[in-house]
């Protein structure tokens, strides 16, 4: 049954790394080479730091969203806040060199523990892709989209 089979059974445990200092050009030909969407960058003591995804090498190419500006009066204008902090995100991202400049710090992952169901829940509630299988801070397996809805073909 799906929703109890432990997420072990379908991540896959051979995980490919990268470390922060790697340069955002071998970074983008390791993940076309391998054919990944995303893969976890660990510190030299082999702990979880972040995950960098295939989006993240986008920015470069990437036209910047300029800030929302209205115009109330004349010589009255104003920004919206959110859309200046889009922008200097994005502008810190395009000027960036290293996988540390531009992965994301904050991502979702499950210990060995969970099951698919709760990764699968994990995925589409917070539309992530991928998700880092991390034990002891240390990465033991990585579960992508793909990954599951092999298994549910396999299962029905």
């Amino acid at each position: 049954m799906p929703s109890s089979t432990p997420v072990t059974e379908v991540m896959t445990k051979d995980v490919v790394t990268m470390s922060p200092d790697t340069s955002l050009p071998a970074a983008a030909d390791l993940l076309a080479e391998k054919g990944f969407g995303a893969v976890p960058v660990v510190d030299g003591l082999g702990h979880v730091i972040g995950l960098l995804r295939d989006e993240d090498l986008l920015i470069s190419e990437a036209r910047l969203h300029l800030p929302t500006t209205f115009t109330i009066l004349p010589g009255i204008d104003f920004t919206l806040p959110g859309s200046v902090r889009k922008y200097d995100e994005e502008l810190k991202k395009a000027a960036s060199s290293t996988v540390a400049d531009v992965m994301e710090h904050q991502f979702k992952q499950v210990g060995p523990d969970a099951t698919i169901e709760d990764v699968a829940s994990l995925m589409h509630e917070h539309d992530v892709t991928h998700v880092p299988v991390v034990d002891d801070n240390k990465v033991v397996g990585i579960v992508a989209r793909g990954d599951i809805v092999r298994y549910l073909a396999t299962t029905t």
